[in-house]
């Protein structure tokens, strides 16, 4: 297929999301297994478990990239919602598949059968798979044994949470990347509420860039604190 990888109508992969800029913290080891798989150096099929916010869809996105000169597609399961079980049905083998948001079909068996089914039509192709959720498959609650049995069978990767500096990090690079200049008070305020949440941090960043630009005002406290809903006061 082409230089690019396929991705569901109507879904946007941020920019950001290549395995080169992904801050690993203590996942160094994750990163490496997911750049062997992509680049077609590891036959290894991963199962990357992780909270929310973990970078588990950076890297499935990031690795369709890497992997996108021989054929990639990134399938999140959690966005296609009603969708995931066609989705799966029409899914066409390729060298990398990606599967986010597992725990997303949990229960409903149409689905879990049609990734069964998709799971043994990749192998079958010569192809590799990695999935992420937010468990391992023994506590995704699948109804499916067949599928719990070939998803526990993949290598199967635990994401660490970032560390406080880490989070940092990734918070400057993306606002570097978006052209924002944050002083250190405004920082400060946000991690004080989302010091655990990178996601939540990350989506409300995108939010601030979005009505400041609307606004063409400066980002301050007092405008993130309107932003966020919170009184008008000295942050």
């Amino acid at each position: 297929m082409s230089g690019s990888p396929q991705l569901p109508l109507g879904f946007v992969a941020p920019p950001h999301h290549r395995l080169a800029a992904f801050v690993a913290g203590d996942n160094a080891a994750v990163l490496e297994a997911v750049a062997a798989q992509a680049r077609g150096e590891s036959e290894a099929w991963l199962f990357l478990a992780g909270p929310e916010g973990s970078g588990k869809s950076h890297l499935l996105v990031g690795a369709c990239h890497e992997a996108a000169g021989t054929g990639a597609q990134y399938v999140p399961l959690g966005r296609l919602g009603a969708g995931a079980e066609a989705a799966l049905i029409a899914l066409a083998p390729c060298s990398v598949v990606a599967v986010d948001d597992v725990d997303a079909i949990a229960g409903r068996l149409g689905a879990e059968i049609a990734l069964f089914d998709a799971y043994n039509r990749v192998r079958d192709a010569g192809g590799r798979m990695l999935f992420a959720a937010r468990h391992r498959p023994g506590l995704l609650n699948l109804a499916l044994p067949d599928l719990v049995s070939r998803l526990s069978a993949c290598t199967q990767l635990a994401i660490v949470p970032l560390g406080d500096e880490d989070r940092r990090r990734v918070f400057g690079l993306r606002a570097i990347e978006r052209g924002l200049e944050i002083e250190p008070e405004v920082v400060e305020f946000l991690f004080r509420r989302h010091a655990r949440d990178l996601g939540g941090l990350l989506a409300l960043l995108d939010r601030i860039d979005r009505e400041s630009l609307a606004a063409q005002r400066r980002i301050t406290v007092p405008f993130v604190r309107r932003i966020v809903g919170l009184p008008a006061r000295d942050g």
